[in-house]
């Protein structure tokens, strides 16, 4: 019998680099995939064989929807080949880019870029993936506590991401019969290297930052892993369509 099998779209490093190895460490095989660091995603695919795991990373643009189909057969022919399967139980849709600029600076071509990666591509790739994704599995889609808060700088981003947590409990009405579930996991701010570093290198936000926290401390990728796991178990069976922010209480 095989292991139950993760999708998840930019996991070669960050938040869902964690959220690959924090899954491999439950014992589920994992897919990854990456758009440009391949050296990066090959090395967490190592580090999940090294757990004792099923591993592979694919390569996908999230923003380009026309290489979609193009992807799903890649997929068929790793999941066939690699795990001996036809389907995947669970995707993750964590794929993002973080852009800081004002409202009034905001171009078209970053609102665009945004929502091709942060919204369009989920919605489509989500889309063409149902076919290989197993009933009873489910899907967890990342967010971002922005859509809650604000912080000057993310107001395209935040739009994105509300429509995300939207788009969520769409899919949990319109998937249940096939026993889908979607849940859309919303962190706060985390120290990686999304948005240039912003939160995690420039010393003053950081503290700015942990000040709103009531936990005392800016996030870590190891605290969105393990949340993002538990949703792709058996003991999240009866979550569905639910926002869980991942923020310390950030800005409550």
């Amino acid at each position: 019998m095989n292991n139950k099998l993760v999708l998840i779209t930019g996991g070669s490093r960050g938040l869902g680099k964690n959220m690959a190895l924090k899954i491999a460490e439950k014992g589920l095989d994992v897919i990854l995939t990456y758009h440009q660091h391949k050296e990066e995603a090959h090395q967490v695919v190592s580090a999940i064989k090294g757990k004792g795991q099923k591993a592979a990373a694919i390569q996908l643009d999230s923003s380009n929807t026309s290489g979609f189909l193009n992807f799903q057969e890649k997929l068929k022919r790793v999941l066939s080949e690699e795990f001996n399967t036809k389907k995947i139980d669970f995707l993750v849709n964590n794929a993002g880019v973080g852009i800081n600029e004002a409202f009034v600076e905001t171009s078209e071509d970053t609102f665009d870029k945004l929502v091709n990666i942060h919204l369009k591509g989920v919605f489509f790739l989500t889309q063409q993936l149902l076919p290989i994704l197993n009933n009873e599995g489910g899907i967890v889609n990342i967010s971002s506590g922005l859509a809650r808060f604000t912080m000057p700088g993310y107001s395209a981003y935040g739009a994105m991401k509300a429509a995300v947590e939207s788009l969520t409990r769409y899919q949990a009405k319109e998937l249940g019969e096939r026993g889908i579930r979607s849940n859309v996991i919303a962190p706060g701010a985390i120290e990686t290297d999304f948005g240039g570093g912003l939160v995690r290198d420039n010393e003053e936000v950081n503290k700015i930052v942990s000040s709103q926290i009531p936990l005392g401390r800016v996030g870590q990728p190891d605290d969105i892993g393990g949340v993002v796991t538990f949703l792709c178990t058996e003991d999240a069976k009866w979550i569905n369509g639910q926002r869980i922010e991942v923020s310390g209480g950030q800005n409550i």
